[in-house]
């Protein structure tokens, strides 16, 4: 069953952060760079980054192709929407950017298990 807890724990994460990053990623690719500079490195590239985090990287983490990996850029996203983004918002507004580390950080820590192409 544990097999089976990560799955669940990696598919419903990962599927939830694309709900975020979809939109991103078609602001990309139609061109419209407009976007929030939170690390002082420019709209487009801050994009390009939230891209990675949250359409790419979920997309590997579903699959389960270098899982543990695939993370990263997905917990630091959320580090700097959590700590920068909204750092002076309620725990109401930062909570999503919470619960996301959390789920990203315990599969960056369990690993995919052995529902994934890492494990084939």
């Amino acid at each position: 069953m544990k097999d089976f807890g990560l799955l669940l724990l990696r598919v419903g994460f990962a599927v939830l952060m694309l709900t975020h990053g979809i939109p991103k990623f078609l602001k990309l690719i139609q061109g419209n760079f407009e976007f929030g500079d939170p690390l002082g490195i420019g709209a487009a590239p801050s994009l390009v980054l939230a891209v990675i985090g949250e359409f790419i990287c979920p997309i590997l983490v579903i699959i389960g192709i270098r899982t543990r990996w695939a993370t990263v850029p997905t917990i630091i996203t959320m580090l700097v929407a959590l700590l920068i983004v909204h750092a002076q918002d309620p725990l109401s507004v930062k909570e999503k950017a919470l619960l996301f580390l959390v789920g990203f950080g315990s599969i960056l820590l369990l690993g995919p298990g052995k529902f994934s192409l890492d494990k084939r």
